[in-house]
């Protein structure tokens, strides 16, 4: 079962952020775009009035020459105001304006460009912005005609100041209200998955609980339940069926055996078929007969353990203890096919499980095992602590599983086209996996190198218990 995702990895979390990614960079490229406008502006209105300025002042050097250009240009200076004015001679020597001394400019004649000059303002020294043109005048005079742009220079300094801040602004904003929707909708799909997960535990009455807001997550919950009741009421009238036939099958074929056997002991005593014919027979009758009782008991314990309904006999057990009582279970037949079936030497390996079942299932693994183990091979069973939580595996040296069928051995009834000649159902491997899922643990279906199969019963990290007074400790120490 997947652990409960953080806040950063809920899909509300990820749409917000997407979103405000998206809106920063919107919000970015309009007041770009409105700052890049707003001067573009503001630079024709002024580039306008420096045009109109030099129109004059051509005028009155066209008709008055130079003396009528130093006395338009005095006359204009008078006036304060965001108009900028400085003649100077070859030497750059001041003849008349408002600008003094010539300002740092670079340019030729006739280009606009921007410049630093100081002004006083309110009695002190400030260093303003403007724009203007450079003119050239006969006799080596140079005419410098602007305006004063500090208002813009501002203007621009406010947006170039004011935009990275709203865009900080903005995606702290914004993941703030991304992290209390993802809350939100995170506390909502959490009680559906944990609902989920009792329901997957067994526990079929559980339903998804309701906020009463008639939103998407309320529809979506009614739903749930809905199609939950609909799998209790199929989920009971399956037991009953199940109940049934338990009662009206198994019943008759543990009569039928009890019959075949009296009837093979008539025989065997009154020596009615000396040559034992019939006896025979019968035998094989009873051995089919105990063959479809135990194919019935697995589907029964199967369908059991996928219910839940064994729950209640979950307990702390060793599964060292489990494995050394289904080695003594099978060490006679082990030695009658000259088998080595040892249990390796582990440390104490305690979990939280029903110990008939993962009996049941060892039993399954190590019965598969000497099964399918040719004579002097050998079956190793070892219970080990690991940092993941706690294996117990069984391994042979038999033919093993071909990677591409481990995932169907698993399933009810199928078997391998190499294991049909051998007595079996089917039954065993699906049994196991049934018991793996019932402690929410994994049966993992391994290569023994070199040869052979290892089938492993992984449990949790959360299905670990330690003894009284002793640390969980790892098979590497």
């Amino acid at each position: 079962m997947r652990t409960k995702p953080s806040l950063y990895q809920t899909q509300a979390f990820r749409i917000v952020l997407v979103y405000v990614l998206l809106f920063a960079f919107s919000v970015t490229a309009l007041l770009f775009f409105t700052y890049w406008n707003t001067r573009r502006t503001l630079d024709a209105q002024t580039d306008q009035i420096i045009e109109a300025e030099i129109t004059g002042l051509d005028e009155e050097y066209r008709h008055f020459a130079l003396p009528g250009l130093v006395e338009a240009v005095r006359s204009r200076s008078l006036h304060q105001g965001q108009s900028l004015y400085i003649l100077v001679d070859g030497q750059h020597h001041y003849v008349a304006g408002n600008l003094d001394p010539w300002p740092q400019v670079s340019g030729a004649p006739g280009d606009m460009l921007e410049f630093d000059f100081e002004r006083p303002v309110n009695g002190k020294l400030e260093t303003r912005r403007a724009r203007g043109r450079l003119l050239s005048i006969s006799g080596d005079f140079e005419l410098l005609v602007a305006q004063d742009v500090h208002d813009r220079d501002l203007t621009e300094r406010m947006f170039t100041t004011t935009l990275p801040w709203t865009v900080v602004l903005i995606l702290i904003l914004g993941t703030v209200g991304g992290a209390l929707l993802g809350r939100n909708m995170l506390n909502r799909l959490d009680a559906i998955n944990r609902t989920s997960g009792e329901i997957i535990a067994g526990d079929l009455s559980r339903r998804v609980p309701l906020k009463g807001s008639g939103d998407e997550f309320d529809v979506l919950s009614e739903n749930l339940n809905r199609m939950l009741d609909r799998i209790e009421r199929l989920m009971k009238g399956l037991r009953e069926v199940t109940d049934s036939v338990a009662h009206d099958l198994r019943t008759p074929l543990n009569r039928l055996r009890n019959r075949l056997e009296e009837s093979a002991a008539r025989l065997s005593a009154q020596g009615a078929l000396k040559d034992g014919t019939g006896a025979s027979e019968i035998e094989r009758a009873i051995a089919e007969t105990d063959q479809l009782i135990g194919t019935f008991n697995a589907l029964l314990l199967i369908a059991e353990t996928d219910a839940g309904t064994t729950r209640a006999a979950m307990a702390a057990l060793d599964l060292r203890e489990v494995a050394a009582d289904v080695v003594e279970l099978y060490e006679p037949l082990a030695e009658e096919k000259r088998i080595g079936l040892t249990l390796m030497p582990s440390l104490p390996a305690v979990v939280e499980g029903n110990r008939s079942l993962i009996a049941q299932a060892v039993a399954n693994l190590v019965d598969n095992a000497i099964k399918y183990t040719p004579s002097t091979g050998k079956v190793r069973i070892r219970a080990a602590i690991t940092p993941d939580g706690v294996d117990l595996s069984v391994a042979d040296s038999g033919p093993g599983i071909p990677e591409a069928d481990r995932s169907r051995v698993t399933e009810r009834f199928v078997r391998l086209e190499a294991s049909r000649s051998s007595p079996g159902t089917g039954l065993g491997l699906s049994l196991v996996a049934a018991v793996a899922h019932f402690h929410n643990a994994e049966l993992v279906l391994e290569d023994n190198m070199p040869t052979g199969l290892k089938a492993v019963l992984r449990f949790p990290k959360t299905a670990v218990r330690a003894l009284p007074g002793a640390p969980l400790k790892s098979a590497a120490e």
